[in-house]
């Protein structure tokens, strides 16, 4: 089944596998993240928009359509410092403004810095896109360590936490904050059982957070993608499987992230979603198994 404004890659893919965190730059195909066929109108102008994990798939997708819509935009990554500046000439390709920060959003004084900087460079904060993850199948419960359940943690849950608070002192009434949630956090995942927890647990914040802020007049949603096309999942499972990645969905094929970004762009956006808060809205191929 194809659904789309054009044709997307169908599995099986070539076989590959990537060391953490991935390299959107050696990924075969290539992802497909900028949505020709979306004719921005203003939906974003002169606001500013900081996404985490802005480098590469989802991320940089969105960054590309935060900007056609007339934003500027902080990209925060780890240190794929080669797909950042890619995305970073993408936004800029668009008119719009690029900042690149690179560094842990496990680490609570980063957060700050990253959106101090944000905000000192563009004089504002609008829209926080937390979107940065870590995954690891594990096979069995017991491959599932101390060591790669903080970081699953650490990162799926403190970061966002730490972005979060960061951000919400400089969100104006009209701002907004969009978290990158997953089906996993829907209908769990055997081999993703700290992933899972960790994005069930981005669903709670998100409609917690929502309730809290609201008298700011700042809503709160997520996102929950299904098997999408990025470094993220190269970076984790067998080169063999990842040859069949997204074959078990209705559609037959994960999603590209260019289907995804769509979906923030009209949660971030007040002439879209200005009555949606505290809400999870899944896009996930009319899912049966990733």
């Amino acid at each position: 089944m194809q659904a789309g404004a054009r044709r997307y890659p169908e599995p099986p893919f070539p076989p590959q596998h990537q060391p953490k965190p991935g390299d959107e730059s050696r990924l075969e195909p290539a992802p497909m993240y900028d949505a020709p066929y979306y004719k921005g109108s203003e939906k974003l102008k002169d606001k500013v928009a900081l996404i985490t994990g802005g480098d590469s798939g989802i991320g940089r997708s969105v960054a590309v359509l935060f900007a056609r819509e007339g934003a500027d935009v902080a990209i925060v990554y780890l240190s794929e410092h080669k797909d950042a500046e890619i995305t970073k000439q993408a936004v800029e390709a668009e008119g719009r403004r690029a900042l690149l920060i690179s560094g842990d959003v496990t680490d609570r004084s980063f957060c700050d810095r990253a959106v101090a900087e944000t905000v000192e460079s563009f004089g504002g904060l609008d829209v926080l896109v937390n979107n940065a993850a870590f995954q690891l199948h594990a096979d069995t419960f017991e491959d599932l360590t101390d060591e790669r359940f903080d970081k699953t943690l650490k990162t799926n849950l403190y970061g966002y936490f730490y972005m979060a608070r960061a951000a919400t002192p400089h969100l104006k009434s009209g701002g907004a904050i969009v978290n990158n949630g997953s089906v996993t956090g829907l209908m769990g995942s055997k081999s993703l059982l700290d992933y899972s927890m960790t994005k069930g647990g981005i669903h709670a914040f998100t409609r917690s957070l929502a309730t809290h802020l609201a008298p700011r007049g700042v809503r709160v949603n997520a996102v929950a993608p299904g098997p999408v096309w990025s470094p993220l999942n190269p970076a984790d499972k067998d080169a063999e499987d990842v040859a069949e990645f997204g074959a078990k969905t209705v559609m037959k094929r994960p999603a590209q992230p260019e289907e995804i970004a769509p979906a923030f762009v009209f949660l971030a956006s007040s002439h879209c979603s200005s009555y949606i808060t505290g809400e999870v809205l899944p896009i996930i191929g009319g899912y049966q198994g990733g």
